[in-house]
């Protein structure tokens, strides 16, 4: 038996507001651009900063507790699958886009600190309202303190 996983957990901040649509057949869709950043040293022992920028679709009821909950800066944790789409541009050419479907989020603090710290649960999806997960777990949940902050000044939009 062959095993297969697709499954990403992004933790950073938003890089713009939500943008937040209904499909013809009535189903809510927001998308939203989420930075990470990561710290390391290079060969020469100089700190350096890389940022990746993730593309997420989110569907449903999660689509919109986001687009009413969420803002440009504000942390968030994105739990889902990778997926890549493709079409024909408008000059013939095929495009690809690689986004992340979310599957559960987590709100994190808005910029300067105007909501409580840390992740609040949002509703919409089996694993972020399992309470039967056992408390050990919640133990190697990332915390503020285990995430470098991605400062609202450092993203380029």
């Amino acid at each position: 038996m062959a095993l297969s996983l697709n499954k990403a957990f992004i933790i950073g901040r938003l890089t713009r507001d939500p943008e937040s649509r209904t499909t013809p057949n009535g189903t809510r869709v927001t998308s939203i651009s989420v930075a990470t950043n990561r710290t390391f040293k290079d060969k020469d022992g100089n700190k350096q900063e890389q940022v990746e920028f993730h593309n997420i679709v989110i569907w449903g009821r999660l689509a919109e507790i986001a687009s009413q909950y969420l803002v440009k800066g504000q942390e968030v944790m994105i739990e889902g699958r990778i997926q890549t789409r493709s079409w024909d541009g408008q000059d013939g050419a095929k495009k690809y886009r690689t986004e992340i479907v979310a599957e559960s989020l987590q709100l994190g603090s808005k910029p300067s600190g105007r909501s409580g710290e840390g992740f609040a649960p949002a509703g919409g999806s089996e694993a972020s309202q399992d309470k039967s997960a056992p408390k050990s777990e919640e133990k190697n949940a990332p915390t503020n303190e285990d995430v470098e902050e991605i400062k609202i000044e450092d993203i380029p939009f």
